[in-house]
């Protein structure tokens, strides 16, 4: 099994869904794209396969400080959307959990224990 968690460390919400998979007994890595960055491809993987409105999280404050042009833009545009999430990591949901688990692929966008206790139990 190989899992991949995405997101920033300091996230209440990243810390939740770390507890989770510690306490599920999943074993995974932590990919911090504030520091590592991230790959358009990887970005692009989940807006193709999640939908930017999942990827892309406006109840953000970084999402609140781009201007309506921007956000006009993001809305209309999935390409738009994509280079502003690969230049403000902090609008793509967290946390994205991906990899593979018996030979199933997984991708998850956002916590939800449920979800979580569902895919990984």
């Amino acid at each position: 099994m190989t899992i991949t968690i995405y997101g920033i460390k300091s996230c209440s919400t990243m810390k939740k869904a770390f507890a989770k998979l510690d306490e599920l007994g999943v074993s995974y890595d932590f990919h911090d794209y504030k520091k590592q960055g991230i790959a358009k491809e990887s970005v692009q993987r989940w807006v193709d396969k999640l939908g930017v409105g999942k990827v892309l999280n406006k109840r953000g404050t970084t999402w609140r400080k781009l201007s309506d042009e921007q956000k006009t833009l993001a809305d209309a545009d999935e390409d738009a959307a994509i280079e502003l999430l690969l230049a403000n990591t902090s609008m793509i949901k967290r946390p994205i959990v991906e990899g593979e688990l018996e030979d199933k692929k997984i991708l998850l966008c956002g916590f939800d224990e449920v979800t979580f206790d569902t895919t990984f139990s």
